[in-house]
């Protein structure tokens, strides 16, 4: 098991060519993989009136930390999209130990400011996070995209969330490119926060919302906390 399963993704690439390419990301887990859990588990549902007020941890399935190192090693395809502007991406941006340049600016425009059209440098830690959750729950067969609520937002943008009562820190690291909130459709956002949360990178929010389409999880890669909004 990796102490520290994110490695080798803060170099950029020299060679920048306009690489995008798909990977199998379900792949045996072999002697360092999880126990599987009952699909039941996984769904996403609706919040209960009794929500409970403790943040206990998803089942062990969802824990990064039984990653082994070929996990790390293979080539990493992000597979997102943005419902607030439609787009759709899958974009191989690193590979060989190293950040493709061209995919890496591409990954930061597709989590720009939607409302402000602005776009900003990323924390390439988030994108690790962001794929090894996605690479993760592809192993159990659940290969949807990631759907990125918001990403980087100009500080009038989140003042603007503030004023009209969405939950938005004055000091969000989502204006520094350090955070993003995400959903993967069909699981459970308890889940995914916790699986998000065993990477040990930063900061999760859970939030739990009502309808289709269920609540969202907050991740970050300032200090490690835990909060529910």
């Amino acid at each position: 098991m990796l102490a520290t399963p994110l490695i080798g993704c803060a170099a950029r690439s020299a060679h920048g060519g306009a690489d995008s390419a798909a990977v199998h990301t379900a792949s045996k887990t072999g002697a360092h993989a999880a126990k599987a859990a009952k699909p039941a588990t996984l769904l996403a549902q609706a919040p209960s009136s009794a929500e409970p007020t403790d943040l206990a941890p998803p089942p062990d399935i969802f824990d990064a930390q039984a990653l082994d190192l070929e996990f790390w090693l293979k080539p990493r395809v992000l597979s997102v999209t943005r419902p607030a502007s439609g787009e759709k991406a899958k974009i191989l941006y690193w590979k060989d130990g190293e950040v493709i340049d061209s995919a890496y600016q591409e990954l930061c425009h597709l989590m720009r400011d939607v409302n402000g059209k602005e776009t900003a440098p990323i924390d390439p830690k988030l994108f690790e996070t962001l794929w090894g959750t996605q690479a993760f729950v592809a192993r159990y067969g659940m290969d949807h995209p990631l759907e990125i609520l918001s990403g980087y937002r100009t500080p009038n943008s989140n003042k603007k969330l503030i004023e009209a009562g969405v939950p938005a820190a004055r000091q969000s690291l989502h204006i520094t490119g350090r955070a993003a909130d995400i959903r993967i459709p069909n699981l459970n956002a308890e889940v995914l926060g916790g699986l998000v949360r065993s990477f040990r990178q930063g900061g999760v929010g859970f939030y739990y919302r009502e309808g289709p389409r269920g609540g969202w999880i907050h991740a970050d890669t300032g200090l490690k906390r835990t909060w529910k909004g």
